[in-house]
């Protein structure tokens, strides 16, 4: 399966740029499984979803090591994408806390940043319209951080079936239970509490995991000015999001 995408500028910290040949010319097998989001869109969430679906619900497994080295950003792929105004807020405090970032200034000055595209990673817009413009035509489960939260096990079933797994109701209420915010900040293969990288002194990396925080950070201003940025931005897409509940 090839899944090609225009890159005209894209934003990179220098490790990643050191690789990047590695990463562009990076061949899947055919049942390597890809799980691909924007940057704190609820990544480490689904990989600890998948990792319990594909261990069936085995607490013990799923704590043997940090997330990243159990479910690896690797022929199937899940997509999880998040409402921009929340993910900008997620991620104007990631950058803060995670030393590996360029520091993201004022919340101010980052929103300006956001807005132009000028992060890690690059436009929002761009990443999450380019997946789901491939949807149709490849194997990918498109997910929604707002519908996991409002509905954990109806979307938990879906990444089950989508994996070609079939768990018991009770095995699947374990992996609800066990994938929860609440439980998930305090398992520390998940939150990255020993990693030297994060400074939980400013920001934890698992902070709040709701919908609609960005009414505690957004201006009216920089409210209005956002949605008039939003609907110019996806005017050319079917795609729709969950602001607020």
């Amino acid at each position: 399966m090839l899944i090609t995408f225009d890159l005209k500028k894209l934003y990179l910290i220098i490790n990643t740029c050191n690789i990047w040949d590695k990463v562009w010319n990076f061949q899947a097998k055919p049942d390597d499984l890809v799980i691909a989001s924007y940057p704190k869109a609820g990544t480490t969430w689904t990989q600890e979803i998948v990792d319990l679906i594909q261990n069936d619900g085995d607490i013990k497994k799923s704590r043997r090591a940090p997330i990243q080295l159990r479910q690896p950003f690797l022929e199937w792929i899940i997509y999880v994408a998040r409402n921009a105004k929340d993910n900008m807020v997620s991620y104007y405090y990631f950058q803060r806390m995670n030393k590996g970032l360029p520091d993201p200034g004022s919340w101010d000055e980052y929103f300006e940043t956001f807005l132009a595209g000028k992060v890690v990673w690059g436009s929002w817009y761009d990443h999450v319209k380019g997946w789901w413009r491939k949807k149709d035509s490849h194997p990918i489960l498109y997910l929604f951080y707002e519908e996991m939260m409002k509905d954990p096990k109806r979307e938990i079933r879906k990444v089950m079936e989508f994996l070609g797994k079939d768990l018991k109701e009770e095995i699947l209420d374990k992996i609800v239970y066990n994938t929860s915010f609440d439980v998930m900040k305090k398992n520390p293969m998940t939150n990255y509490i020993n990693e030297v990288r994060m400074n939980h002194n400013l920001s934890p990396f698992m902070r709040k995991g709701v919908i609609g925080d960005w009414k505690n950070q957004f201006t009216e201003t920089q409210n209005k000015r956002f949605n008039e940025d939003y609907e110019k931005n996806m005017a050319d897409t079917s795609l729709s999001f969950c602001m607020e509940l």
